[in-house]
Order: structure tokens, then sequence, then C-alpha cells
């Protein structure tokens, strides 16, 4: 039987919900990992430690992690015959509702008049990505809060870079994520997550490099020569000592995730963009 439209609403206010509350178990045992890696009264310590007391607060009384609820992202992989604009319009009632409740803050500005939409509904918002899959037993959406302060630590390079000494080539790109690392420091609520994303255009390069952040912690890219690099930039992130929001130690990076997309043969554009600490990224299945 279809999935009628109040349903929906209600499966999506639930995914929203839960996204905004609940950190997924795979982000919480990093943050547990970095936790007991960091020096006993040490800073980075205590900044772990009230990360993850903030979670189970936030879990326990069913409350943001972070006041910043961020932009709202969907992913939607869909399967035959699930059309998207039912879909569309129960996922803005479903972020209005959850923004009445309080459980999203209101996180919408008009660009040039500087209103607040009062309700996280506008040009542009929520953000949905729709792909649809043949042959699929069921849609899966997952939903990606991203607060604002990690998103401005994104960044996108062009190569070559002289500045970098990085040519077009992993090497290439190693130089610009380790810049990107330096550069955040400890903004952007560090311990961060990176996804990069080679090649594309310069929007499409981004998409991607947002995409990357829905693997979960410790999953590798299938490509080997991918995968080797995640694990080495991992290890280099981490060997500079900025640590967890910026105090200095052991973990300035939960994960790092590479991915690709054909170029022109005119560009070279490595896309990086920058998740807090508090990953927020939840999924349903409708069958």
């Amino acid at each position: 039987m279809a999935l009628d439209n109040e349903e929906l609403r209600r499966l999506l206010l639930d995914l929203v919900i839960r996204t905004s509350v609940d950190l997924p178990v795979d982000v919480e045992d990093a943050l547990v990992r970095g936790r007991d890696k960091a020096e006993l009264g040490s800073g980075e310590r205590v900044a772990f430690e009230t990360m993850l007391a903030n979670v189970a607060l936030a879990r326990e009384r069913r409350l943001p992690i972070c006041q910043d609820t961020g932009t709202l992202m969907f992913f939607v992989e869909a399967a035959e015959g699930f059309r998207r604009k039912p879909f569309q319009s129960a996922a803005e009632w479903a972020v209005s509702e959850a923004t009445r409740l309080g459980v999203l803050r209101q996180n919408c500005v008009e660009t040039l008049s500087g209103r607040n939409t009062g309700n996280n509904l506008g040009n542009g918002s929520p953000v949905v990505h729709w792909h649809e899959l043949e042959n699929a037993r069921g849609t899966r959406v997952t939903l990606m809060l991203k607060g604002g302060g990690s998103e401005n630590m994104g960044i996108q390079f062009s190569l070559p870079d002289s500045s970098l000494d990085a040519g077009r080539n992993l090497e290439g790109v190693r130089r610009c994520v380790l810049s990107a690392v330096l550069r955040a420091q400890g903004q952007g609520c560090a311990p961060g997550i990176l996804g990069v994303a080679i090649g594309g255009d310069r929007a499409t390069g981004y998409e991607e490099s947002k995409r990357q952040l829905l693997r979960k912690i410790g999953e590798r890219s299938p490509e080997p020569a991918l995968a080797e690099l995640e694990v080495r930039l991992l290890e280099e992130a981490n060997s500079l000592g900025i640590g967890g929001m910026g105090f200095g130690g052991k973990t300035t990076l939960l994960d790092v995730f590479v991915g690709t997309r054909c170029r022109l043969p005119a560009s070279y554009f490595v896309s990086i963009s920058y998740m807090c600490w508090c990953c927020r990224r939840q999924s349903i299945v409708i069958e």
C-alpha cells in the first residue's frame, strides 16, 4: 500500500527530530576514542568530556545537540514511482513543524532583506538532493544538518597551486587538505570530519564533498589509492597537534573521506567540506 501524505509527513518529522537530538553511534564512539587519547587534565580532555556530556543530555531530554541546527540537507535515493513533489511538500511541513516545536532554530535568513523567515523555509531551504534508482526495494532518505561554523571552514582549490607547490595529482590533493586543516585550526568546532572531492566543477565538487560526509567513521573508499590517501591524511592531520576545539592534542580530525568526479581537461578542483564534531546525520528507508 502506498504511503499517504500524512504518514510521509510524520516519518520525515521524526527524521528531523532524531537528526537534531541524537548523534550517530559511530560519531559518538569516535569522540570516546578521542577523549581516551587525550591527556588527563588537558584542555582537549575537558573538551571531549563536555561534548560527550552534551550528547547524552540532548538524547535524554530530546533537545538539539547544538544550538546551530544548520542547513538541512536531504539526500534522497528514490525508488521507481516515489514522487518528488509530495516528498518536497512533506519535507517542508516537517521542517516547519520541527521549528515550531523548538527542535530546529529559526535559521533561514533572506539574503537581501536580512529577514528571518521564521520557519526554516525559503529559496533553497531545505536542500534536497534527488537521485532516482532502478530496481530499488525502497526509498532511502538521509538528512544531514550542517552548522555555519563548520561551513565557513570549507575551501576549494584549483590545481596547480604554486603557493602550495601542489600539482594535479594525489600529492597535490594531500597538500591542499593539510593546508585546509592548518587554516581551520580549532575553528569550526574541532575535531572535524573532512569530505573531499577531487574533480567535478566548482558546484558539483562541493556537492560531492558534502556527500562524502554521509559515510560512517572508519568507512574507507573502495578505491585503494583513495583509501590509502584517507588513512595518510587522517594520521598527518592528527600529528599537527591542533586537537579538540584547538586546545592542542592528538585528535584534530575524526576522519577524512575522499571521492572523485569526472572533470574538464582544463580544470582540477579540490573541494573540501569541513564538518564539526557534531556530525548530525540520520536515515530512514521508506518501503
